[in-house]
């Protein structure tokens, strides 16, 4: 199973691709897409969704997995972030790709064991899991990662939850 994660976000959005097989989960690629305040909300957009299709044009990912949106105390930041998932979920669908959403919390605890980790958990949790040389940066690519990780992990884990 191939899978393209995600970190939404308009001023960076992380993204990592982790590929499972015989129970062994590499990371095949990982980065951000950065855009400036300064262009206009469309153009940033056309860039999160333009990355994402030639990332699934270039790697073939099996499913594309999203951190869902967290609403903290700046309702701003989430409709962006929201809107980020939009041109995500629209690229991976115009490219018959299907999506699945985890809550931070769920990513967390999937990777390192505890849902309220830091991203400096995050990310050396990533680092061991996919025996990288260094921990991703920015921390976005290792959320994004994080994301990867956790969908590629579901379903063996929930095999093993039906037989219990």
């Amino acid at each position: 199973m191939k899978v393209l994660g995600i970190d939404p976000g308009t001023a960076a959005c992380g993204y990592g691709i982790v590929h499972e097989r015989d129970g062994r989960l590499r990371a095949t690629c990982h980065g951000w897409w950065r855009t400036s305040p300064k262009d206009c909300l469309e153009a940033r957009l056309l860039t999160i969704f333009t990355g994402v299709q030639e990332l699934i044009e270039e790697h073939a990912p099996d499913a594309v997995a999203l951190e869902e949106s967290f609403v903290g105390a700046d309702a701003r930041i989430a409709l962006s972030v929201g809107q980020a998932r939009g041109a995500v979920l629209v690229a991976a669908s115009s490219a018959g790709v299907a999506c699945a959403e985890y809550a931070p919390a769920s990513v967390k605890q999937a990777v390192c064991g505890y849902g309220r980790a830091d991203k400096d958990q995050v990310g050396r949790m990533v680092k061991a899991i996919l025996a990288l040389e260094q921990v991703p940066t920015p921390n976005h690519a290792a959320d994004a990662l994080a994301v990867a990780i956790c969908h590629a992990l579901a379903p063996p884990l929930m095999a093993k939850v039906a037989l219990a």
